[in-house]
């Protein structure tokens, strides 16, 4: 076990959630993953239901607070070799396939939390250095013959080892890979070095098993050429797959509702509460989806408000509004009266400080998770988000 190589941490973190009255049995998003790893490795295909090809890169990308990271955790937890996971995994949904066993703790896992600096950190070369430096020992440890050194880079370290143990390969479980290009000191050349770095550590290498990847905004954001076109982009709004683990359905709100009665001698919520409040996110396929961490805060404290914040991005979408581009304080307005605009989202929007037009400022709050989007509409999805919208037009005087 190492830093990040079949790492407990995951699990000691997953464990946590797991434990909570209001936890939800996502396990089921495993499923999708498992045509992967035996597609890859010429097993059986017993998954049957499943995608007959499975891409081995994989790429989430939904609103902070979407329980990405929870997933994550799971993922690395149920796959890595670093601790027995069984005591939590045979009491959940994932344990009733047939390739359970097989799979539970039987992989190397490479799970990397980006949103991690060293003290002190000023730089991309800072940040870079800290991980490239806890990898290759994590490397040198667990492969003693594999001939590492410290100059190595990691994907030649890997190499050594796919070489040297007969073919040895990793899942790669990165949450938050976003993070380096939301910092003030990543520089364009350094938010290009980081997607040249993971071009490198990834792409076409064989001992890559799978590679999961999570972030708030898409790829394309990131990436001007075909440094990571290998993921395939699972978005709210764009792809059904996957959709829906990321939020609580309502027959999940259902039963957490359920605990919540049992829980609380005086409840002070009622079911159509949360659906007023909370509801309102929609996949591509039409299921509605409630933010989870608002379900889970509201339930917790017996009180309705607003769990879910982002204030950052809310202030960057505020600077386009303001400038009334297209008329959009009119459609703003009019979403506040609980009707919808049309729009044509893209989430492959630019750079948010070089967003120039209303369908883009748009695309841009449906992936902040600002606006809900379904059937070329937008609108404000539920009362926690309109709140927010009323604040900042009493706020801001410029609306008039």
């Amino acid at each position: 076990m190492g830093i990040y190589l079949n790492d407990p941490t995951a699990y000691g973190l997953f464990r946590e959630d797991f434990s909570l009255t209001y936890y939800v049995d996502k396990s089921d998003i495993i499923r999708g993953l498992i045509p992967i790893l035996e597609l890859r490795n010429d097993l059986p295909k017993r998954n049957k239901g499943t995608s007959g090809k499975s891409p081995k890169y994989v790429c989430i990308t939904r609103p902070r607070r979407f329980g990405k990271s929870v997933m994550a955790n799971m993922i690395a937890a149920f796959f890595g070799k670093g601790i027995n996971s069984s005591e939590i995994f045979d009491h959940l949904k994932v344990s009733q396939y047939p390739w359970y066993r097989e799979h539970l703790n039987n992989h190397n896992v490479i799970h990397i939390y980006f949103n991690e600096t060293p003290r002190n950190c000023h730089s991309y070369e800072q940040y870079i250095a800290r991980i490239e430096n806890k990898l290759l020992d994590d490397l040198v440890d667990a492969y003693p013959n594999a001939k590492i050194t410290q100059n190595d880079t990691v994907w030649d370290a890997l190499t050594s080892i796919y070489s040297r143990y007969h073919g040895e390969k990793f899942i790669f479980v990165f949450d938050e890979w976003d993070y380096i290009f939301h910092q003030s000191f990543a520089t364009d050349d350094d938010k290009k070095a980081f997607s040249n770095f993971l071009n490198a550590l990834l792409k076409d290498k064989a001992y890559v098993e799978m590679a999961y990847i999570t972030g708030v905004l898409p790829i394309a954001k990131y990436s001007s050429g075909s440094e990571l076109n290998m993921f395939f982009e699972f978005t709210m709004a764009s792809m059904k797959e996957f959709s829906e683990y990321f939020g609580f359905t309502d027959e999940e709100v259902d039963e957490l509702y359920q605990r919540y009665l049992e829980q609380n001698e005086s409840p002070s919520i009622s079911r159509d509460d949360l659906t007023l409040w909370y509801d309102g996110y929609q996949t591509i396929s039409g299921r509605k989806l409630y933010n989870p961490r608002s379900i889970v805060g509201a339930l917790t404290y017996n009180h309705l408000g607003s769990f879910w914040t982002s204030s950052g991005p809310y202030d960057e979408i505020y600077y386009y509004v303001k400038n009334d581009i297209n008329d959009i304080k009119n459609d703003i307005a009019v979403m506040m009266t609980g009707e919808s605009i049309l729009a044509n989202v893209q989430e492959y929007a630019s750079t948010s400080m070089e967003l120039k037009t209303k369908d883009e400022i748009y695309s841009a709050m449906v992936v902040y998770g600002f606006l809900s989007y379904f059937n070329g509409c937008v609108f404000i999805p539920n009362k926690e988000l309109m709140d927010q919208f009323a604040n900042m037009v009493r706020q801001k005087s410029d609306f008039g």
